[in-house]
């Protein structure tokens, strides 16, 4: 049995370093180094990285595999700094933390994660679910299921009753005992001390804590802060102790504020941004994530009759306009921003749809694949890996119908992903 086993281990071992090349010759690449659209180009993956990228379409060596994207515009994998994996917005969403169980989501997730992975985005960063998130991610890993590479951050830290507390809105005989901690729930600095740690030692990559009220949930308040200095000062001084960014979930501006002066990494949304705020973030260099698809998203949902519980109809009338107006300013400002887009609050796979939104409140396309690729990979701390096409870098690898340079809805059209080497849509 010994014997057998040495043979598996050996004959796995031969034949993952003995994957053929793969040469994939692009009749336009842009590789994010720099503004340069060259063509004709040659692009050698070994395995899961980038060995080579050549002028002209190189000879291709017998065994190895060649694709034909002469008729493209080939890119890095594209990343979306912010998403929900394990759920996607509808009618019985509200019912659903009643009726669905932790497998569920996962299940039902893996059916969001190929979509995503479909369109083009090969790395997302989730932030924040009931914990499935961090099998997810570690089923990717594994190679168990498909999908893009997630960092996560596992469950939500919110206030009681705040935007992170699903409890909102249930039954008072349902609550107990209530969430804590360990949950995600924290209030006071050493509760939120203790929150930070349980989603680190379950596995989470990153921290979000929602600094003001959200447009979702069902507490009334959707702009006001939720948390006083001292606590948001400890819940980063924590994560940053133990290696992990802190990502901020602000609509309100008082909030924001106290965010960024804690410490925080981004700021998602930042939907009425002050320019004194905007000020702050320039100072503190604080990454800005604006998901403008979502806003736009309830702003259409919140039309529709009988769609949203009415406390979060209300709130969610005009954030899309307001959330790309705040765009507009922080751009023109020279804002660090990163591409989110918080799929999960519209349908997955939709995500492109950012891009197109991005270029309407004024965005360059340069800046807006810029946003989507090295920005990205940048406030991920994974820019030594993905991000650009470079030699030694992942293959992470799309290819688009046109050039998004001169038309950004190119990127609407993605026709070949690669992520690490492997295949996914052609």
């Amino acid at each position: 049995m010994k014997q057998g086993i040495t043979f598996l281990v050996l004959f796995f071992a031969v034949s993952q370093s003995a994957l053929p090349q793969t040469y994939l010759h692009c009749g336009r690449l842009i590789g994010m180094t720099n503004e340069e659209v060259q063509t004709e180009m040659t692009v050698v993956v070994d395995a899961s990285k980038i060995t080579r990228i050549e002028k002209g379409y190189r000879r291709v060596p017998d065994g190895a595999t060649v694709v034909d994207l002469k008729n493209k515009t080939v890119l890095p994998g594209l990343i979306d700094c912010h998403v929900h994996v394990e759920w996607e917005i509808n009618r019985n969403t509200y019912l659903e933390r009643y009726t669905l169980n932790d497998a569920d989501y996962a299940l039902r997730a893996t059916e969001y994660l190929r979509r995503t992975l479909e369109i083009g985005f090969t790395t997302v960063r989730d932030l924040g679910g009931r914990g499935a998130n961090i099998a997810l991610r570690n089923a990717v890993n594994k190679g168990w299921i498909t999908g893009p590479r997630i960092l996560t951050a596992g469950r939500i830290i919110s206030i009681t009753g705040g935007h992170g507390d699903a409890t909102t809105g249930s039954r008072w005989d349902l609550l107990e005992p209530p969430p804590g901690a360990e949950m995600g729930i924290a209030d006071g600095p050493d509760a939120c001390r203790k929150a930070v740690r349980s989603q680190i030692k379950l596995g989470a990559d990153l921290i979000k804590v929602t600094a003001t009220g959200g447009v979702l949930s069902l507490a009334r308040d959707g702009l006001l802060p939720h948390y006083a200095e001292d606590e948001l000062d400890v819940i980063v001084q924590t994560a940053t102790d133990l290696g992990v960014p802190v990502a901020a979930h602000a609509h309100g501006d008082e909030g924001m504020r106290r965010a960024i002066l804690a410490g925080v990494k981004s700021v998602e949304h930042g939907t009425f941004m002050s320019d004194s705020t905007m000020d702050l973030m320039l100072q503190r260099g604080t990454w800005y994530v604006p998901t403008l698809t979502a806003g736009w998203a309830v702003t259409d949902s919140a039309q529709v009759k009988g769609f949203f519980p009415e406390v979060v109809r209300e709130k969610a009338l005009g954030i899309g306009p307001q959330i790309s107006a705040t765009l507009t300013r922080a751009y023109q400002r020279g804002i660090r921003i990163a591409f989110g887009t918080d799929a999960g609050v519209y349908p997955h796979g939709k995500n492109n749809l950012e891009f197109n939104f991005m270029a309407r409140a004024g965005m360059k396309p340069w800046d807006i694949l810029r946003a989507a690729t090295v920005n990205a990979a940048e406030l991920l701390g994974l820019q030594q890996q993905i991000g650009t096409l470079e030699p030694g870098k992942q293959a992470d690898i799309i290819a688009v119908d046109g050039n998004p340079l001169q038309d950004i809805r190119a990127m609407e059209r993605v026709e070949f992903v690669m992520r690490a080497g492997k295949i996914y849509a052609k």
